[in-house]
């Protein structure tokens, strides 16, 4: 693995624009603990923690060669599938189901390595669809059959499909893609996402007021959400030219798309861990709390990204 891509210097510079802004962060938590040492840091201090872990695995991702960079998403999608499960309640007699609905997650990356991108479209939502409903059925047990099924089938389409559509991304045409090669468009929706989520959180903090669901996500804010997205769509529109193929239009569409989908994706996960009664869904990521907490917004801007880009600057 090289240290850093030939195909674009736009990702390698990228990449360190990643690493430096992390290191600044550091560098004032650290200052910020060492003048107030009797206020508590600790949950900023594991953050940042946490984030250099994060960056590190991204990087695998971004610099190796592809099918070892599509192992590593498919490796992050078992985690979180693995996490939604220990959190949802299931049968004793599902765990039969639940060997195929595994098994599902290294079958559905190898197609994504393989470029067949037919069958990566429907083997999740059309054949998994019909076949774990099936299985159960031959188990014989019909106690909460519809409720067992269903949570099963939104996780995979949440944590294994929905993440498949990152993998994807390095399997489109690089040559379509002279600014940031393959690993450019991958870098530029992971990084948007997760900003965006920070820029909502901090536009929320210093002038949020008016809730927008209270019920489900008390924190988030009108202000936040706006400030988020007007954020991320400026953000979008200065790097596009750097990382994707995507023209000034349509990168300021996408600032906005992404940012309103990343909004939903947070909200939706928020909505299950406050129907089952937890704050985090695992304690993976000390400070984030568990991969579905890092990944709850890409489960939606994954997929519509890969859909948009594909159609119009990929056909």
């Amino acid at each position: 693995m090289s240290l850093f891509n030939f195909e674009s210097m736009s990702v390698n510079y990228a990449m360190l624009g990643i690493i430096g802004v992390l290191t600044i962060a550091s560098l004032l938590v650290f200052i910020l603990t060492k003048k107030n040492p009797q206020k508590n840091y600790k949950e900023l201090v594991l953050r940042i923690k946490s984030w250099w872990f994060i960056i590190a695995f991204f990087s695998l991702m971004v610099f190796a060669q592809v099918k070892i960079a599509i192992f590593c998403i498919a490796f992050v999608s078992f985690l979180a599938f693995k996490e939604y499960l220990s959190l949802i309640p299931i049968r004793k007699s599902d765990h039969r189901v639940l060997f195929w609905a595994y098994l599902s997650i290294p079958i559905q990356f190898y197609i994504i390595s393989t470029g067949w991108y037919q069958l990566f479209i429907i083997f999740i939502p059309v054949y998994v669809f019909l076949f774990l409903p099936f299985r159960t059925v031959l188990i014989g047990d019909t106690n909460d059959f519809l409720a067992n099924i269903g949570r099963i089938q939104w996780g995979l389409m949440t944590t294994v499909f929905s993440m498949g559509h990152l993998a994807y991304l390095l399997m489109l045409d690089p040559s379509k893609n002279l600014a940031g090669g393959r690993s450019g468009l991958l870098i530029y929706v992971v990084a948007l996402t997760q900003f965006n989520d920070v820029a909502q959180y901090c536009w929320g903090k210093s002038i949020g007021k008016h809730k927008i669901i209270p019920k489900v996500s008390p924190n988030k804010t009108w202000e936040g959400f706006l400030g988020g997205v007007a954020t991320t769509s400026a953000l979008s529109v200065l790097i596009a030219p750097y990382l994707t193929p995507i023209t000034f239009p349509a990168s300021l569409f996408i600032g906005f798309l992404l940012g309103a989908a990343g909004f939903v994706g947070d909200v939706n996960i928020s909505a299950l861990k406050r129907d089952i009664g937890v704050k985090d869904s695992g304690t993976l990521l000390p400070g984030h709390g568990g991969i579905l907490d890092r990944i709850d917004s890409l489960s939606y801007t994954a997929p519509i990204f890969f859909h948009f880009v594909d159609y119009f600057f990929y056909k």
